[in-house]
């Protein structure tokens, strides 16, 4: 016959304390994560969503971008969530180039928005019929072909209607019954030879015309590519604008590169997420080509 021993029970309530988590240590090893995250979001680069047509041609509603938290230095907007108070201090400051897309925050609320640089601190700018008159002369700008935009009716904005309704008028369909819209645009080319394509289609649209003011120091003056959006620094007194030049700390990272865009299409079901794909839109830069320098107008 035998018999258990003392000890055997011994280690088997030392197995069985050995066994329990330590729930403890795995919550602290979990916000020690949360934290690591937080700070890589807010110190070097965090993902951002584009939900307008605010900057197209540029980009396009769905495209998911990477944008960097540190070129300009850092600031209350550099925390993701907003979640320091408002200030005017910064740390390691620098200055925008022209042509650099930026993420603004609203002067009012903790909103970012996305828009290019188009004037630097100590600058002159005015907006005569759509074109740009930087330090009394006019920014170059070209026609180009039109732009060709996808046909994407799945494509809902957040006023709960289709994303590229204002663009119907250039609906047209190809040979093999694919439609598409094609939409006039120029290329806009800034002093250091910073240059890309707006969409400005709409004439006399309230923005089209701007009164010469200088950007403070500390500042920049911010523009959408889609022209006849106007929720930018030209929009002085509308809550939706920026109401003017951007003060630097405002500005809360550059955007560097598209990942990856969906086009409307996907669902909450991942079988879906593959064909919604737009499968030429992922890495591409966003950093602007650079020309040669040239005045002119359209």
């Amino acid at each position: 016959m035998s018999m258990q021993t003392g000890t055997d029970t011994v280690n088997t309530s030392e197995t069985a304390a050995e066994e329990k988590v330590n729930w403890l240590a795995e919550l602290r090893g979990l916000a020690l994560m949360l934290l690591a995250v937080l700070a890589f979001h807010s110190l070097v680069a965090k993902p951002f969503y584009i939900p307008s047509t605010s900057m197209m041609p540029t980009l396009h509603v769905g495209d998911r971008l990477v944008v960097s938290k540190y070129p300009y230095g850092w600031s209350w907007a550099s925390a993701s969530f907003h979640l320091l108070p408002r200030g005017d201090w910064r740390i390691l400051a620098d200055t925008p180039e022209y042509g650099d897309i930026v993420i603004p925050v609203h002067p009012v609320r903790d909103e970012d928005y996305i828009k290019r640089v188009v004037a630097l601190p100590g600058d002159r700018i005015a907006v005569q019929d759509g074109i740009i008159i930087l330090n009394g002369e006019a920014v170059s700008r070209e026609i180009v072909p039109d732009v060709k935009i996808p046909f994407e009716p799945e494509l809902i904005c957040e006023s709960g209607m289709p994303c590229l309704n204002a663009f119907s008028r250039y609906l047209v369909r190809d040979a093999n019954g694919a439609q598409f819209y094609e939409v006039p645009a120029y290329r806009e080319t800034l002093p250091n030879g910073a240059s890309y394509l707006v969409i400005d289609h709409i004439d006399n649209q309230p923005l089209d015309n701007f009164a010469e003011m200088e950007v403070p120091e500390g500042h920049v003056f911010v523009m959408w590519d889609n022209r006849d959006k106007s929720a930018d620094s030209r929009d002085l007194f509308s809550p939706r604008g920026l109401m003017g030049p951007v003060p630097m700390e405002n500005i809360g990272g550059r955007a560097e590169f598209i990942t990856f865009s969906l086009d409307g299409s996907a669902s909450w079901n991942p079988l879906t997420w593959w064909s919604a794909l737009r499968g030429d839109r992922a890495w591409t830069t966003l950093r602007p080509a650079m020309a040669e320098q040239g005045s002119g107008s359209e």
